[in-house]
């Protein structure tokens, strides 16, 4: 990764790209701990599958109600700075959680702290994927890509696997560790030295600075569009990642320990495809690329759901993260090439709603279908429902199906 790093340009953008990827590494490390322990820690505390449910709507709530703001602070102000304050908001959260769960307090009073959480992130999320096109240059910008995701699946990995241990070892504490991390990345983002900061961005229009206008763009944009929805309602319906505290403890019965195993195997196989990308980028025929992913992740999920033994999951997690990294990359350098700099924040916080309407909302969904038809339904349910989107998506954008090159941003 150090090698790809320095192959990329100046020693400034070198440097940029490093500090980038710290920043990168320690918040996404940080959300995968707390994500797993919170996970196992409401549903002992409830047993209850709209419990889980309802930790994903927290967080999903402040995307919609800061959606005004949150795209066009990016686009106005310094977006380092803004991500520095907002890993201090995800800081603070975790450290209120950890109060909460070490006192033994009522278990609704972590919703509020979770939708502080989601505040948080309502902010880094644009912040952080505006922020990336600025220190490299065009043409390396879907191999940065590859490589920021390479980072995230490498701390997704380890995050769960460790939060189960540490939770299954210390208890709450691991609450305490994770604010203590999302604190670490502060010092790398405030270094990057190539952020347009503090004065208005070349053609940012104050009186246009709501997420109207990223909304409209990406309205605009079909090829955008689809990549953006796509994801969303594939993710939506077929996002299994909330039912994995019942498969853990009910289902497969492995403990805390299993379901960090869980939550890691999707970066397992993600981490592989992404390093493959950073090598060699996504540069032909990325729209069919892009619908066969998807189709590979509604199929991994229906094998989860009917899976019965702990391998078969797990290899199951895994093909999954490795079909999702694929659409992740070609989603993230479309928005993010295809979308002029001024417009970037806001377009990139529409985007940032539509990745958590897909986990946050998806994971409130698969709560209210476990619900109402049991886990492993409730898995089948959204596997079947994701393969049905990729059919009709097919038909609705055929400019995405027959997009060719992203490298220069999406072109059909």
């Amino acid at each position: 990764m150090a090698n790809l790093a320095f192959s990329m340009g100046s020693g400034a953008a070198r440097r940029n790209i490093v500090l980038f990827l710290i920043t990168r590494g320690f918040g996404a490390f940080a959300a995968q701990m707390l994500d797993v322990a919170m996970g196992w820690h409401v549903y002992a505390e409830t047993g209850s599958a709209m419990s889980l449910g309802f930790v994903g709507l927290a967080q999903f709530l402040p995307l919609v109600a800061l959606l005004h703001w949150s795209g066009a602070a990016s686009d106005r102000f310094d977006r380092r700075k803004i991500s520095a304050f907002a890993a201090l908001g995800q800081a603070a959260a975790s450290l209120a959680i950890f109060v909460i769960a070490a006192t033994s307090a009522p278990i609704w009073t972590i919703y509020p702290a979770l939708f502080a959480l989601g505040s948080a992130r309502a902010f880094s999320g644009p912040a952080n994927a505006s922020l990336l096109p600025e220190i490299v240059d065009h043409d390396t910008f879907p191999r940065a890509v590859a490589m920021s995701t390479t980072v995230f699946q490498a701390a997704t990995i380890a995050g769960p696997a460790l939060g189960g241990l540490l939770f299954a070892a210390f208890g709450v504490k691991i609450f305490l560790l994770c604010a203590v991390l999302a604190a670490c990345g502060v010092p790398a983002v405030l270094a990057i030295r190539r952020a347009n900061g503090e004065a208005a961005r070349p053609g940012f229009d104050p009186a246009e600075k709501s997420a109207l206008a990223g909304l409209s763009y990406i309205w605009s944009n079909k090829i955008v569009l689809g990549s953006i929805s796509l994801d969303l309602f594939a993710v939506l319906f077929g996002g299994a990642t909330a039912l994995l505290p019942i498969y853990a403890r009910d289902i497969l019965q492995v403990g805390p320990l299993g379901l960090g195993a869980l939550r890691a195997a999707p970066a397992v196989g993600a981490i592989s495809v992404s390093l493959i990308l950073a090598i060699f980028p996504l540069r032909r025929r990325a729209g069919p690329k892009m619908f066969l992913a998807v189709a590979g992740y509604a199929l991994a999920t229906i094998v989860f759901a009917l899976s019965k033994s702990f391998p078969v999951s797990l290899a199951a997690m895994a093909a999954l993260g490795a079909c999702d990294v694929i659409s992740m990359v070609v989603r993230q350098t479309v928005v993010q090439l295809a979308t002029p700099n001024e417009m970037r924040g806001r377009v990139s916080a529409v985007n940032f709603l539509f990745i958590g309407a897909s986990n946050q909302l998806g994971e409130f969904e698969s709560g209210v279908a476990a619900a109402l038809l049991g886990p492993v339904g409730a898995a089948l349910f959204g596997g079947f429902g994701a393969l049905i989107v990729v059919a009709v998506w097919a038909v609705l954008f055929p400019q995405l199906r027959k997009a060719d090159s992203i490298g220069g941003g999406a072109r059909a």
